[in-house]
């Protein structure tokens, strides 16, 4: 892959759990990245030099911003622009989970009228509101250029309903409600919104526990891994003409074609019903 058909890719949240396997993946497929971490973070330089080692031109770029701040989202997107000179895809995996509220909340509901306030801002503020600013950053040079794709990375629908799971959840629905606002937004741009998400409990530091102690309300939890073969798929040509799709990566079959597989792991598109 050389430097024309190599994609600039933004990832946020991405020193580790789902966001480093994307941007791992993504840098082993060619693609050029933009990584970042909400605070100064070992991980993040650590992996950045990791990818870096050995390269004359960085490929793997670490950006210290908060999703929730306009201001360094902004930098981010510059950051970007003069790195690589360009914006091709923006990867919305940076959030936040209901540690914030509870730390047992995967074995005791979190019951929101105990929600801490803060707790429950900082959620939809990263969640929500940092996807949003991130995308209002980033996808203008998209536009302009004609080219672009937002990812969106989701969660299972019944965790946006599940019993004491406000308001991540929620948080969640928010975000895949905004992703198909902006598909239909972008029509004829030449960017694309498409949704991703594990299909379950990932082991990721949005849990508590650590290890075999660390487990998903439902007791299971999925590798960060199984994130790897979809976001190539999504940021290559097979993924030009995808958007307003929602991908559950648990059930993209591995040794199947990207095509194929990205079929078999395509989650109904669900239209909201008009208000009666």
């Amino acid at each position: 892959m050389n430097d024309q058909t190599s994609k600039a890719i933004i990832i946020t949240g991405g020193g580790r759990g789902l966001g480093w396997e994307m941007a791992d993946a993504l840098l082993q497929a060619g693609h050029r990245v933009v990584v970042t971490g909400a605070r100064e973070s070992a991980e993040l330089e650590a992996a950045c030099a990791r990818w870096n080692a050995g390269l004359d031109t960085p490929r793997a770029i670490a950006v210290i911003a908060d999703v929730s701040d306009w201001a360094q989202c902004q930098q981010v997107a510059s950051r970007c622009l003069e790195a690589f000179g360009r914006i091709d895809a923006l990867i919305n995996n940076a959030g936040r989970g209901m540690l914030e509220i509870s730390q047992t909340f995967n074995t005791e509901p979190a019951l929101f009228w105990k929600a801490d306030p803060q707790g429950f801002r900082n959620i939809v503020d990263a969640n929500v509101t940092g996807a949003f600013l991130m995308a209002r950053a980033c996808v203008p040079a998209m536009v302009a250029q004609g080219s672009g794709r937002v990812v969106n990375i989701s969660t299972s629908q019944v965790t946006m309903v599940r019993t004491g799971y406000c308001p991540y959840g929620p948080s969640k629905a928010a975000l895949e409600a905004m992703s198909v606002v902006w598909a239909k937004d972008l029509q004829g741009t030449g960017v694309s919104v498409n949704v991703l998400l594990p299909g379950g409990a990932a082991d990721t530091r949005l849990l508590p526990g650590s290890g075999s102690g660390r487990r998903g309300a439902d007791g299971n939890l999925l590798s960060p891994a199984l994130m790897r073969a979809p976001i190539v798929w999504l940021m290559g040509q097979a993924g030009t003409e995808v958007t307003g799709q929602r991908y559950v990566a648990r059930l993209w079959p591995e040794g199947m074609d990207g095509e194929q597989a990205a079929e078999k792991a395509r989650s109904p598109a669900h239209e909201l019903p008009a208000i009666m």
